[in-house]
């Protein structure tokens, strides 16, 4: 099947949403999306990177650039954080197209705050769009899928999750909790051709913007992101859309500027075992000591991924 794709035009045919489409990365990937074929529908709510506000505008220009260079678009306004917008998104796929065959969750925001004073409501804002988002648009697009025994989804986590990052406790933890709701959908869904996975991207957008700069480690790092633009994002993205990744399913991937990794799971490291059991004292001169040396240490992403974009 793949064999047949023209590598110029992988989507063609297909119908897919992109969420928080009108800029930065969501919009990258909604113009590639067009341009191999695809009719997408942009979706954004236009609002401040940290979740205030709204321009109905956002989507809709995006759309009409898609449309001025001969795709087909629809723009959207609807909140993802709502599970009625949700449904009513999906809806407009299918009344606009007749069909829906991939979901980009791309809408996020931040609201970086240290955690000793990290506000409730801050907490359920950035949650409600970076993680019940996703699940919203995928739970309302997963029927679709199941019915015609096909679909793809596309996450977008962090690498403040898979890592870590200073400040950003709700938006790790929603990150975070991506990647399980995308390998719980694969799970779930295979049997129905339902693919899910994950994309952390590195790049300049809006969001990463707000990233502090206060001290010249900081400023040296801001400035290597500067070099990593959103669209680069877009092509990993198109692929996991495509039949060309028929057989990609609960996988966590990163792309920074031109380099794509596989990002690993959790998975047993080293073991202890003891015949009559553990006390709490044993453990503590016994099993902390003997797994000490496989301890991961308090790492940033920056710490991980400390050489210039390639």
């Amino acid at each position: 099947m793949t064999e047949k794709l023209d590598p110029e035009r992988m989507l063609e045919g297909k119908v897919v949403i992109v969420t928080g489409a009108g800029g930065g990365i969501g919009r990258g990937i909604a113009l590639l999306a067009a341009a191999h074929g695809a009719r997408v529908v942009v979706n954004d709510l236009g609002t401040s990177g940290s979740g205030e506000g709204s321009d109905a505008s956002a989507a809709g220009k995006v759309a009409a650039e898609i449309v001025s260079a001969g795709g087909e678009a629809v723009a959207n306004g609807d909140s993802v954080a709502e599970y009625r917008g949700a449904e009513r998104l999906v809806q407009q796929a299918l009344d606009s197209f007749g069909r829906l065959d991939g979901v980009v969750n791309n809408a996020g925001i931040l609201r970086d705050t240290i955690f000793h004073k990290l506000a409730p409501e801050d907490w359920d804002a950035v949650l409600a769009v970076n993680l019940t988002g996703p699940f919203n648009v995928s739970r309302a697009a997963a029927p679709h899928f199941r019915q015609q025994n096909g679909g793809a989804f596309v996450h977008m986590t962090s690498a403040s999750a898979l890592v870590g990052n200073f400040a950003q406790a709700h938006y790790s933890a929603a990150k975070m909790g991506v990647t399980a709701l995308s390998k719980s959908i694969a799970l779930d869904m295979q049997r129905f051709g339902v693919r899910s996975n994950c994309i952390c991207p590195f790049a300049w957008t809006r969001l990463v913007a707000t990233i502090p700069g206060d001290t010249p480690a900081e400023q040296e790092r801001v400035e290597r992101m500067k070099q990593m633009s959103p669209d680069k994002i877009a092509p990993l993205a198109v692929c996991l859309l495509s039949e060309a990744a028929a057989e990609v399913s609960g996988q966590i991937f990163a792309s920074r500027n031109h380099e794509i990794f596989l990002m690993g799971q959790s998975r047993p490291l080293r073991g202890l075992q003891r015949e009559a059991g553990w006390t709490p004292a044993q453990i503590a001169s016994h099993a902390l000591p003997a797994l000490k040396s496989q301890f991961y240490p308090l790492d940033r992403s920056s710490d991980v991924f400390c050489w210039d974009p390639v």
